[in-house]
């Protein structure tokens, strides 16, 4: 049986998590928060004066479910540089007032924060180092802003194991839209149909690669039943360990 000549990865949950401990620590309302907020509080208080950390901290995070909001709409990416945008409109600034360099500095500020308390997945060094050679591989990811992607992976020692690194704010629809697979797949030059797609969300990653002709392994340690009306994997994983055996015993799907 012919082997699926690519393995794409989903990125956050499938090949890399967050420890939110790992994030600055604030009292913000009577409770410990974890998040890039301090940070990116010191860094903006020039620009915004008079803007509280706490309310600061509602600000960013009302920008951040706004975000959610318009990308639940039609899968259409809001990038980083639109989000802070929504978030200087709600602490009552004009985001053409800002200064670009603060901007900026925003920005590297919350990758570093991000990278800082990112970790891998388990089994994922040992999956990756036998799938080279084996597989070609890439990366295909719903995030806003590619360079804290490309900073993990680098970080992770793991960039260099993945031919291309798809992010939907370069392409500017997020999955399961078809159009940042398709990236993916001109960019290696493979069909989808001998490529196997992996990513731990049923809605977005499982049911986005099979839209478009590509096999799909869930990622499942929570071992959940199919939500219904959605189309079944493949392969369902209890963790990236399975994935090494599922491909020696069915190396083209089930």
């Amino acid at each position: 049986m012919t082997r699926y000549s690519a393995v794409l990865f989903d990125m956050f949950d499938t090949l890399v998590r967050f420890d939110r401990g790992r994030l600055p620590a604030a009292q913000i309302g009577g409770r410990e928060v974890r998040s890039s907020v301090p940070e990116l509080h010191s860094v903006a208080a020039t620009a915004l004066p008079g803007v509280g950390l706490e309310a600061f901290y509602d600000a960013y995070l009302w920008s951040y479910q706004e975000a959610e909001r318009l990308r639940a709409d039609s899968h259409e990416e809001v990038p980083a540089h639109r989000r802070l945008e929504i978030f200087y409109r709600r602490v009552g600034a004009d985001p053409a007032t800002i200064p670009p360099a603060v901007t900026e500095c925003l920005l590297a500020t919350h990758m570093a924060c991000l990278a800082g308390a990112a970790e891998p997945m388990p089994g994922q060094e040992e999956l990756l180092d036998w799938l080279r050679g084996r597989y070609r591989l890439a990366v295909v990811s719903n995030f806003d802003y590619t360079p804290t992607v490309q900073r993990i992976l680098a970080e992770s020692g793991i960039l260099g194991r993945f031919e291309t690194v798809v992010v939907s704010d370069t392409v500017g629809w997020r999955k399961p839209r078809p159009d940042i697979f398709q990236r993916a797949l001109a960019e290696m030059g493979v069909a989808a149909g001998d490529c196997l797609f992996v990513g731990d969300r049923p809605d977005i990653d499982v049911a986005g690669a099979k839209g478009v002709g590509m096999a799909a392994a869930w990622l499942n340690p929570a071992r959940a039943p199919l939500p219904p009306g959605l189309p079944a994997p493949d392969l369902d994983l209890a963790g990236l360990s399975d994935l090494r055996p599922a491909l020696e015993t069915h190396p083209k799907g089930s």
